[in-house]
């Protein structure tokens, strides 16, 4: 059993992220919509490379793409939950934010036949009641957290952080926590946002092949995650880059996993 492992997890916002922001005007939404074409090629990739992964996807994504969103089921990857608007659960009342759970659940029990066991919060953030409704939802891990950069660990509740007082943490839970970065995630690297992104796909290959390389190095096992936009990574030169990773994890031995069956491989240990 490989003590390393790579995770690619995929976030398939299309036009939900442009939406979000209330930018639907036809452009940004021909944008997201590109996601779609891209969609398509991934899967080609990795069916190729014969490898398993993880697809967050927004409910408005399945509903309105549930073919793409069938294919991807079809083709034995995992859908983990990434609420149903795209938006973030941060700022909602209680309410609001297990009716955008539970609407996301059904849209991805209509397109699997099953219920996700994973959620990655729409712009990576959390309320304080996202880890309770989380486990009372029946979800075994989330992905949106930086507390480590390799190794999955148990999600706290009962935080209270305010500013110019001591942090008081709270318990950890059994909510298990798959870490992410933004350095890993190709949306900053590559996406015109704001007036950052378009970086050299070869600058970001060697930084991702780096930080791979740093956890075989210095760690006995650990999980690199990767995150990957359809409507971003799927151009064509970075097509050519995310193929090259793909080989240079390979050569080096990685084990490719979907996200649940690399917290279950944690957990197990």
């Amino acid at each position: 059993m490989a003590k390393h492992c790579v995770c690619l997890t995929l976030d398939f916002d299309t036009f939900s992220v442009w939406s979000a922001m209330g930018q639907n005007s036809p452009t940004p939404i021909s944008r997201g919509e590109f996601g779609v074409v891209a969609a398509a090629r991934l899967l080609k990739l990795f069916d190729v490379h014969a490898l398993p992964t993880t697809w967050f996807v927004p409910g408005i994504t399945l509903d309105t793409y549930s073919a793409v969103c069938a294919d991807i089921h079809a083709a034995g990857h995992e859908i983990g939950h990434h609420g149903y608007d795209h938006i973030s659960p941060a700022g909602m009342s209680r309410g609001d934010e297990i009716d955008q759970l539970r609407r996301g659940i059904e849209a991805i029990t209509r397109v699997s036949g099953m219920e996700p066991r994973g959620y990655r919060s729409p712009a990576w953030d959390l309320s304080e009641n996202s880890i309770e409704i989380l486990l009372g939802e029946g979800f075994v891990y989330d992905s949106s957290m930086m507390g480590h950069d390799y190794l999955p660990y148990r999600a706290r509740t009962g935080d209270r952080v305010v500013s110019g007082q001591l942090p008081k943490f709270g318990e950890p839970s059994a909510l298990w926590e798959l870490p992410i970065s933004w350095s890993a995630d190709d949306f900053p690297h590559f996406e015109y946002f704001r007036g950052s992104g378009l970086a050299r796909a070869d600058d970001v290959l060697a930084n991702w092949l780096g930080d791979y390389d740093y956890m075989t190095k210095y760690l006995e096992s650990g999980v690199m995650t990767y995150t990957l936009h359809p409507f971003v990574i799927g151009r064509g030169h970075r097509m050519i880059m995310l193929d090259r990773l793909l080989h240079e994890l390979k050569d080096r031995g990685a084990e490719f996993l979907t996200a649940e069956a690399a917290v279950a491989r944690w957990a197990a240990l």
